[in-house]
């Protein structure tokens, strides 16, 4: 397979864009070549059969040289070499700039797009593509009969508990919260649910671009308030955040519907009790949906009484629950099941027969 591939950021040290590398990587397996149009070129490890160009946001180019870039590259690309499909991840942007084009050379689009918020970029994108994918119905706002649901692609051989001779544990119980410092993230839930309690909390995480500066602080301010002990990491890279996984005793996301939130799966995949809000999670929780689930994003009450359970339960018993998480997400969510569902839709435009 000729794969033509566009992505928002190609760059595998970026601390939340840097899966789109694992993923370049994990398809090159399976195609005999891959040509990524990126809007940003960062580090770049990739194997031989993949070539990048970007169209210059890591130079600072202004909006209408990226255009005219962008479709210099795409115009010499169709012209060299036939593709066989085209996939946008999280791009419906190049989509709906590419659409006219692909659809000339026979080239078929499929578009990923995973978050709650609808835009006319998605609209044109939609439009403009033969299929589209996403990870749970809910995080594709844009009502369409083109849409396969293909899970997340978490890569549960990196995202893994510690060899049992790494492991370590702190002396206080150690909750963790993963996500962009945001207030659609809801860290202030968690802060007031652990009020009181003994354990240490730890974001993981910056402020999310384009969020106020005093943000953190608002959240530091809630914590000296209530007593509660915080520590905020900023943006690690992957194998930090793995790492603040691997020394958890619990952790929390209040992302809420439509805000499929990939940290929680990696917490999981680590093996880790998870606490969240988006019943899109169930199919992974399974039998302790009632114990991980709380009612939304602002249910303090029931965020604090299934943290006080879980931190009571012998530690054997919160090592049985992450076993049965991790469980799910390599049945749901793994990297490798993620890609051969998109190579049975590339293909055919369908998901593999179960």
């Amino acid at each position: 397979m000729r794969l033509l591939l566009f992505n928002l950021a190609t760059d595998a040290a970026d601390p939340v864009l840097g899966f789109g590398s694992v993923w370049i990587r994990e398809l090159a397996g399976h195609c005999e070549t891959i040509d990524v149009i990126t809007m940003y070129r960062g580090a770049v490890d990739l194997p031989d059969n993949v070539r990048v160009f970007s169209a210059g946001r890591e130079r600072g180019w202004s909006r209408a040289r990226r255009l005219a870039q962008f479709y210099r590259h795409l115009t010499r690309l169709l012209w060299a070499r036939r593709y066989d499909v085209c996939f946008a991840h999280m791009m419906p942007l190049f989509a709906a700039l590419a659409g006219p084009p692909l659809k000339a050379r026979g080239v078929p689009l499929v578009l990923w797009y995973a978050h709650r918020q609808e835009t006319r970029q998605l609209r044109l994108g939609a439009a403009m593509s033969w299929r589209a994918v996403t990870s749970v119905a809910t995080s594709f706002p844009v009502p369409t009969d083109k849409l396969r649901v293909v899970g997340q692609g978490i890569d549960t051989d990196f995202y893994a508990p510690a060899p049992r001779a790494e492991s370590a544990q702190d002396e206080r119980p150690l909750v963790i919260q993963v996500a962009r410092l945001a207030a659609i993230k809801h860290q202030a839930t968690t802060i007031r649910a652990l009020a009181g309690s003994e354990a240490q909390l730890v974001f993981v995480g910056g402020v999310q671009p384009g969020y106020p500066d005093d943000y953190q602080r608002e959240l530091e301010a809630l914590c000296a308030q209530l007593g509660q002990r915080c520590r905020f990491t900023g943006d690690l890279p992957a194998a930090g955040v793995r790492d603040w996984n691997r020394r958890a005793t619990i952790a929390v996301n209040t992302s809420p519907v439509g805000l499929f939130d990939k940290s929680a799966l990696e917490s999981m995949a680590c093996a880790l009790p998870t606490v969240v809000c988006n019943p899109a999670f169930a199919p992974v929780l399974g039998e302790h949906r009632d114990l991980l689930m709380i009612d939304g994003p602002e249910d303090v009450a029931g965020l604090r009484e299934r943290l006080a359970h879980l931190l009571a339960m012998p530690e054997d018993e919160r090592q049985r629950i992450g076993r049965a998480l991790r469980a799910g997400v390599m049945r749901e969510h793994s990297l490798k099941a993620l890609i051969g569902r998109l190579l049975s839709v590339f293909e055919s435009g369908e998901l593999p027969a179960e």
